[in-house]
């Protein structure tokens, strides 16, 4: 018997890990050669353009609804992605940044709360004060105060815990009681040109910004073939077959682990940090990070439950 479709999501998610991991080995890379914001820009903007071409006859099908909701999803990931690259840009170590992003696996219960009044599990309050501990620890200086790094990492998670519920809910038929008792389903987007037009609409909102705010110029006068290979794989590495994976992975089940499974990125990328950067923790920071992870973990622990006696039974 073949694997579930929430299996399969979940092993699509493990993939999407991976490729998140070296996504931030490669972007770290190019912005040591160019700006932040023109490089969102060109690796969100090639990335989408692949992908549009590869799926055109699945984009031009597409409805309004479904183009409303592709470019809705899309603005709301261009805010947490210039944050980020913003806190890449930095200087705050790539293993910190990855903690702090991570966040947004505990904010989206409760921005699902908030949003769509659906009720968090009981250990999602567990976790907050472990969060919170760790994210003090991890940010807090003597003088308590913050980097400026670190609060654009943060932010960037409190976007990307929006996205995720967004997203998700995009990519699979949703339907809503409205107050006249009716119900009103709202059309599934195909995996291919929502990840396709939600990396467009990043591109361009992160063009827009960037054109404000930074010297163009240099970059393309001395535009080297090193900048060409770190720009390319984090276009289409990175980000299109990164986003394709992890939307498609989504539109499988409502039902998978994905954002359980999604948890173990930070380890991924502070191990590639390690190897290709050499960099390390220390004590304070090494502490603040594991508090995080734990609360991560204490967030998600009855999926987490739940995937363990899933594998017992499929390996029975």
């Amino acid at each position: 018997m073949g694997l579930s479709r929430a299996a399969k999501a979940d092993l699509w998610f493990v993939v999407v890990t991976l490729l998140a991991a070296a996504g931030w080995i490669f972007s770290k890379e190019a912005i040591l050669l160019m700006p932040p914001l023109l490089f969102i820009s060109l690796r969100f903007l090639l990335a989408g353009m692949v992908l549009t071409m590869v799926g055109f006859r699945q984009v031009k099908a597409l409805s309004w609804n479904q183009y409303r909701q592709s470019i809705f999803v899309g603005a709301i990931f261009s805010f947490g992605t210039c944050f980020w690259v913003m806190g890449l840009y930095s200087g705050v170590s790539i293993s910190v940044g990855v903690f702090l992003t991570s966040l947004a696996v505990i904010m989206v219960p409760l921005l699902s709360r908030v949003l769509f009044k659906e009720k968090p599990p009981r250990s999602t309050w567990f976790s907050i004060p472990v969060a919170v501990i760790g994210l003090a620890i991890l940010t807090l200086k003597s003088d308590l105060s913050i980097e400026t790094g670190q609060l654009f990492f943060l932010a960037a998670s409190f976007f990307f815990g929006i996205f995720f519920i967004y997203n998700t809910r995009a990519a699979n038929h949703q339907e809503v009681a409205m107050l006249d008792e009716s119900i009103n389903v709202s059309e599934k987007v195909p995996a291919l040109p929502l990840t396709a037009i939600t990396l467009l609409v990043v591109g361009v909102i992160a063009a827009a910004v960037s054109f404000y705010m930074e010297p163009w110029q240099p970059t393309f006068t001395d535009f080297s073939l090193e900048l060409l290979f770190w720009v390319s794989a984090s276009a289409l590495v990175g980000t299109a077959l990164r986003f394709f994976i992890q939307t498609h992975a989504q539109s499988l089940s409502t039902h998978s682990h994905g954002v359980v499974i999604m948890v173990v990125e930070p380890i991924w990328t502070a191990c590639l940090a390690a190897a290709w950067f050499d960099e390390s923790l220390s004590q304070t920071d090494l502490m603040g990070c594991s508090l995080i992870f734990l609360s991560i973990v204490i967030n998600r622990w009855p999926l987490i439950s739940g995937l363990f006696r899933f594998l017992n039974k499929t390996t029975a």
